[in-house]
């Protein structure tokens, strides 16, 4: 005949199980705490110092294409977004209003459209608004092959390059006016631009 554990017994059960459960939690919460700072959107772009990638890229509204090699002499800002980021629509009235006044001191943007659709793009601005056209281009990126070449990871991604077309700093995530005009500043004196990696980016959707 079989008799149940004495009392003392199932509770001295009941606590190694529980001291199990808590270790395991312990060692997972630290294996993946370890990864914590190396998602990809987190590293400094290899760009850095380098020629910018040039591309002609289509107009997102009105026909026409731009080139980002006709653009050299002017301090660039090259910003990667999409109508379904949401961190897009954070930093989106920063870009505007750096673009805005800027654009006299010789600084143009070119938002790059990331795998969206045409018309959520447009429906985008319409919404959020648009910088003056003088001192922003928005643009599609045909089969993201621009975003490739400057290894964009998600959106929002910045990057900043310089008159002589090189690329001189990056944002990574949503960015800010005082983030935006501090770069700008140091393009603009000659100072090289100390790049963001505390920020995060989305992924495309299924991406």
């Amino acid at each position: 005949m079989t008799t149940d554990a004495p009392p003392r017994s199932r509770w001295r059960t009941v606590r190694w199980s529980a001291l199990g459960v808590a270790v395991t939690a312990i060692v997972v919460g630290a294996v993946f705490g370890s990864r914590l700072g190396q998602d990809p959107a987190l590293v400094d772009s290899p760009l850095i110092g380098q020629r910018a990638p040039d591309a002609t890229l289509p107009n997102l509204e009105g026909g026409g294409s731009v080139r980002l090699a006709d653009l050299r002499g002017q301090v660039v800002v090259v910003n990667f977004w999409a109508s379904w980021c949401v961190p897009c629509r954070e930093e989106h009235p920063a870009l505007v209003s750096a673009a805005n006044n800027y654009w006299s001191q010789g600084v143009v943007f070119v938002g790059v459209n990331y795998q969206d659709q045409q018309s959520s793009a447009i429906g985008f601005l319409d919404e959020l608004g648009r910088a003056d056209p003088a001192a922003y281009h928005y643009v599609t990126d045909p089969g993201s092959r621009l975003a490739v070449d400057f290894g964009v990871f998600g959106v929002p991604e910045t990057f900043f390059v310089d008159r002589e077309g090189t690329v001189v700093g990056k944002i990574t995530g949503p960015s800010t006016y005082r983030l935006l005009t501090s770069a700008l500043d140091d393009i603009i004196a000659g100072r090289e631009p100390e790049s963001r990696t505390d920020g995060s980016v989305q992924p495309a959707p299924g991406g």
